[in-house]
């Protein structure tokens, strides 16, 4: 079939095959040229691993330490008829990649808040692992069921105590205007917590080092994004921000249990993926992002900030961290030039302008290729199968 994009709203919902396996090329590549992670990972556990920041670790622990990778996701496999979803083939696209490279990864395709799912990947990691020196949390969902209760969780994007108004792009028909979130109830702040907070990163620790699969020194990590004036009311003091804290709670518990090993939350910058382009004045904003810092000299995506979070993170003798033990990773989105230059814009920009005042091209660019669509060097107008043959998750 010839695959076009089909995009609704904030969604693809196809994805090309080809094209994400050249985007995954391209961050390996990008990878390779900047050399090898001193002191980097060996044995490493992704929970997320399909997409976004959750990718960009694996190919930075494969690609920038030779790592041993296992990848948990859950992905829409293909038919003759329909195609997959993009995370399928890109972690399909990196499986290829890393046997040709002589790299150990298998995958597990399943729902990783289940107890089923923990359990697979332990045996997995038991028969041709072992343990563990770094494991990535790294997962992003609207809802989770409670391993244990079985009871189904769904999470809002909303702020605390009042509602809030703000600028607001919608991206299906470029129209700019005023959108109002109303109030969280303490039931939504409650279940959003369990779906985006901590609980399920420290299951996750426990079930493994139960399985005597964390060496003494493994290394966890989970992200977060805080951002600044503008994007507060709907991170900060709100149901997401509750989930921060929680994250945050967990990140000190897990530490605790570790030993010489350590467990942060690292707040990375604004980027363009599946979950930010469903917040409310985030395609504005990121938008902005784009053009100012593109504009410094400072912007980066999802593979430069990972491979920068191993080299002066995760594996620095002096990582940059906050009073909350986070690793940050914001620091140059978080500038004072830079915020003060985007608050400057932020008033300015119109339906009219929007293409001038900001780099929301960029940012159509970087959502589409989400999806394998605009990335250099394919031929979008060839006849491809939406199988990808090879595919061996578990």
């Amino acid at each position: 079939m010839i695959i076009k994009p089909k995009v609704r709203g904030f969604i693809c919902t196809n994805a090309h095959p080809q094209g994400c396996a050249a985007n995954v090329r391209e961050q390996i590549e990008f990878v390779k040229q900047r050399g090898p992670v001193a002191g980097g990972p060996k044995n490493v556990l992704v929970v997320g691993a399909s997409t976004g920041y959750g990718l960009a670790s694996r190919i930075t622990a494969a690609f920038g330490s030779q790592a041993n990778t296992v990848g948990v996701f859950f992905e829409k496999p293909p038919t003759d008829k329909r195609t997959a979803s993009a995370g399928y083939y890109n972690s399909a696209a990196f499986h290829a990649e890393a046997k040709q490279a002589g790299l150990y990864a298998a995958s597990i395709n399943g729902d990783a808040f289940s107890d089923a799912c923990k359990q697979q990947t332990i045996e997995l990691l038991q028969r041709d692992m072992g343990a563990l020196d770094l494991v990535v949390y790294s997962l992003a969902s609207p809802r989770r069921q409670d391993p244990r209760s079985g009871e189904l969780y769904t999470s809002v994007l909303k702020p605390i105590g009042q509602s809030h108004t703000a600028k607001n792009l919608n991206t299906d028909t470029l129209k700019i205007s005023d959108v109002t979130l109303e109030p969280a109830s303490e039931e939504e702040i409650a279940n959003t917590v369990k779906v985006m907070g901590g609980e399920d990163w420290e299951l996750w620790m426990e079930a493994l080092s139960a399985a005597g699969l964390l060496a003494p020194d493994c290394k966890t990590v989970a992200y977060t994004y805080l951002g600044d004036k503008l994007t507060w009311p709907i991170y900060g003091h709100a149901t997401i921000g509750r989930a921060k804290e929680d994250l945050d709670r967990a990140a000190k518990a897990i530490r605790g249990k570790l030993g010489d090993g350590s467990a942060h939350v690292s707040v990375l910058k604004a980027v363009v993926t599946q979950s930010s382009s469903a917040i409310p004045i985030m395609p504005l904003y990121i938008s902005l992002v784009y053009k100012v810092m593109k504009d410094e000299g400072t912007h980066e995506g999802c593979i430069e900030q990972l491979y920068r979070l191993f080299t002066e993170g995760l594996y620095s003798n002096k990582p940059r961290l906050d009073g909350d033990h986070r690793l940050r990773m914001d620091n140059l989105e978080l500038r004072p030039e830079t915020q003060a230059r985007i608050e400057a814009l932020w008033p300015e920009v119109t339906e009219d302008n929007l293409f001038q005042m900001t780099d929301f091209k960029g940012y159509t660019e970087d959502f589409l290729k989400l999806f394998g669509f605009g990335v250099d060097g394919v031929d979008y107008d060839a006849d491809v199968s939406p199988v990808v043959e090879g595919v061996d998750f578990r």
